[in-house]
């Protein structure tokens, strides 16, 4: 059976438990017409780039399902008439990424890069500057010019 990663999200006034019955009714969907969910990770309620249907952030959720095409197709039918669900996108994978997926991972990431955050950045350290020339004040810069006016 061809495999797909599906990520949808709903509304952010959708309380954490409904966004829960919603993967399970739709982890039911597509165990009725003969497929299996491998998977489901809730990712939280994240920020939209833009407004959609009003909403500026949203619960999102991905899947990972094992199953034909008909239980696809049945789902985004299902998730086009919720009013919960704002948007879903369905991708075929030649296979399923194990572990957590990139949503997942990006803390341990962030996690990482604080770590190092104490160094400076700005400093290249792939090469060497050598020693400091003193230039010294520039000629003119330093000198007044003072106008004299005088009485006719």
């Amino acid at each position: 059976m061809p495999l797909y990663e599906h990520v949808y999200l709903a509304r952010q006034d959708a309380s954490a438990q409904q966004v829960e019955e919603l993967t399970a009714q739709y982890k039911g969907i597509v165990e009725g017409l003969g497929g299996k969910v491998t998977k489901t990770e809730y990712w939280g309620v994240k920020s939209l780039s833009f407004r959609i249907s009003k909403n500026r952030k949203a619960h999102f959720t991905l899947m990972n399902i094992d199953a034909p095409s008909t239980a696809i197709n049945e789902i985004e039918r299902q998730e086009r008439l919720s009013e919960d669900v704002i948007r879903f996108i369905t991708i075929r994978v030649e296979e399923h990424e194990e572990g957590p997926s990139a949503m997942m991972r990006k803390s341990d990431r962030d996690e990482r890069s604080d770590r190092g955050f104490g160094r400076d950045r700005f400093d290249r350290g792939d090469r060497d500057r050598g020693p400091r020339r003193d230039r010294g004040p520039r000629e003119g810069a330093g000198d007044e010019v003072v106008a004299e006016v005088t009485e006719d």
